[in-house]
């Protein structure tokens, strides 16, 4: 007679455990969307991730930003940046706030592509759509305070999201639907309405960021 264990579930990894899992997976279903479609386009996966991570970016960037954002060193992103501007993907230019440094911009073609390869993962789109509204609120509530928790072991590269901007007014509004308030649209912000990457991000002091991203941890 087999003797049942007194907790039945006593090998189950703990909560946290699990959601690490369960976002490595997500992330692993997404990236793989994206390279499936990079390699359409004769791109290695560095150049694809380069390409949207310049998406939709009206000023350039430098390639340090873009290393850190790849965790790579920057002569590794210095030799895929080459490779984009030789396929005509990106240009580089003199910076706009130093003219003495170098930033990147993506050229119309490169504009494009990164279109068509942010397109490639809308299924993923499409499923979180489904989700109940409340869900989907609770899992950006979720996701924010994760990447807060995360903000404070400094392994997190630098975001264009809400709490990092400087248009950004933590609890402005305490108690009410929409807390804080956007002063570049002048307007309350409710925690639904946080993006995570905005094009009109512009970086708050050091700072004024860690408090903020402390405050909503």
């Amino acid at each position: 007679m087999d003797i049942q264990p007194e907790n039945p579930w006593q090998g189950t990894p703990d909560i946290s455990a699990r959601i690490v899992v369960a976002i490595a997976r997500v992330a692993s279903v997404l990236r793989a969307g994206v390279w499936e479609a990079a390699t359409a386009e004769h791109l290695n996966p560095a150049q694809a991730e380069i390409l949207q991570l310049l998406r939709d970016r009206t000023q350039g960037v430098r390639l340090s930003w873009l290393a850190a954002q790849l965790s790579v060193s920057a002569a590794s992103a210095s030799d895929s940046v080459t490779a984009l501007v030789a396929k005509g993907l990106v240009r580089k230019a003199r910076a706009e706030d130093d003219g003495r440094a170098s930033a990147l911009w993506l050229t119309e073609e490169g504009k494009a592509l990164a279109a068509r390869m942010a397109g490639a993962v809308s299924f993923a789109d499409e499923a979180a759509a489904r989700l109940p509204g409340e869900d989907q609120a609770a899992l950006l509530i979720g996701l924010f305070k994760l990447i807060a928790q995360l903000q404070k072991s400094e392994r997190f590269p630098a975001l264009r999201a809400c709490l990092s901007c400087r248009y950004f007014e933590a609890n402005a509004f305490p108690g009410s639907a929409a807390p804080h308030h956007c002063a570049l649209v002048k307007a309350p912000l409710p925690i639904t309405f946080l993006r995570i990457d905005c094009a009109e991000h512009v970086p708050a002091d050091p700072v004024t960021e860690r408090r903020n991203w402390d405050a909503f941890a």
